[in-house]
């Protein structure tokens, strides 16, 4: 799997699933973290992979590229920092309770309790990528939680467990800009 293609299968996740809390969220900028517990299989060795090869760029080509990233506000973390994903939610966006998603996911079961809420979620896709997982909501302006992610069909099935967090940053994306 290419490096860029499972940092958008990470952000999706957290994503499709992020929006599912029952608290009003503030509007601007939010940080997700995530944090790959236990990885194996074709995700794990990407995560590797990405980032050693960014480790091996000449200073200037790495340069480039973690300002490229952080242009769409990722950070690929390494060395034990999470990978985080920034992202701007609008005044609409934060009223109708949602974190923009892809379009190739969708939450097939929610449950709610309290500030707590599980979940289950499946995206489309090659390979197609399915998980589950639990956040509890600190207020407008936090959450914290766990996701475990399984991608691909048969015996070619990578498992993730992921550990997040969210934080909101302020009402001013700055760069980052809305997604739909």
């Amino acid at each position: 799997m290419r490096p860029t293609r499972l940092l958008a299968v990470m952000a999706v996740a957290v994503f499709a699933c992020a929006s599912a809390q029952a608290q009003k969220l503030a509007p601007g900028l939010w940080e997700h973290a995530m944090t790959v517990q236990a990885a194996g299989g074709e995700s794990g060795q990407a995560m590797a992979g990405m980032q050693a090869q960014l480790a091996a760029m000449p200073p200037d080509k790495r340069k480039m590229m973690e300002d490229m990233m952080a242009q769409r506000g990722i950070s690929l973390g390494g060395a034990g920092k999470p990978t985080t994903v920034q992202v701007c939610l609008t005044p609409e966006q934060a009223a109708r309770d949602e974190f923009p998603q892809d379009g190739r996911c969708k939450r097939e079961a929610l449950q709610r309790s309290g500030n707590s809420v599980k979940f289950r979620f499946t995206c489309d896709g090659s390979p197609p990528t399915h998980g589950e997982g639990e956040y509890t909501f600190a207020g407008e302006h936090a959450y914290r939680g766990h996701m475990t992610v399984d991608r691909g069909a048969d015996a070619k099935v990578s498992h993730m467990d992921m550990q997040l967090s969210g934080k909101w940053l302020g009402s001013d994306c700055g760069s980052v800009k809305p997604r739909p």
